[in-house]
């Protein structure tokens, strides 16, 4: 796992896109950040993305209810591909599914990393991004 990769952010809303460049950005500055932010709108996206050269992934985070492919069924892209299995890439859901118990254990049916819910209040989004982050960057992985 590279550190200083790609944060990958699979989000569909442009809304909630443009919210996480901003936090981001001010994360990047706080903390000097150096990941390059790799946004894609539309899940189906990412396999290419990672199989491409210009792919050096971290962390991928995505959201869960997307129009064509949903995250359960995106990381289920991801799980069965060997080649990137093998990649062990963190892979992490931001939702704003709260209190969905069916979501939660489905999720970590799927060997996620992860599993937040996105936080109303700014502060707390970008509190909670920064932790994920920290986490990661500090988390001792081969």
């Amino acid at each position: 796992m590279n550190k200083d990769g790609d944060i990958i952010i699979i989000e569909d809303d442009s809304d909630d896109r443009e919210l996480l460049i901003h936090i981001f950005e001010e994360l990047g500055k706080e903390h000097g950040y150096e990941n390059r932010l790799v946004l894609i709108e539309e899940a189906e996206d990412l396999i290419d993305f990672l199989k491409s050269d210009e792919a050096n992934p971290f962390i991928i985070i995505s959201d869960i209810n997307m129009p064509k492919v949903n995250g359960f069924d995106l990381r289920n892209l991801i799980f069965s591909d060997a080649e990137l299995r093998r990649k062990a890439i963190p892979f992490i859901f931001l939702t704003t599914a709260r209190n969905n118990e069916k979501f939660l254990q489905r999720a970590y049916e799927l060997s996620i990393q992860g599993y937040f819910v996105k936080p109303i209040s700014y502060p707390a989004y970008k509190k909670l991004i920064n932790d994920i982050i920290t986490y990661w960057k500090n988390a001792q992985i081969l």
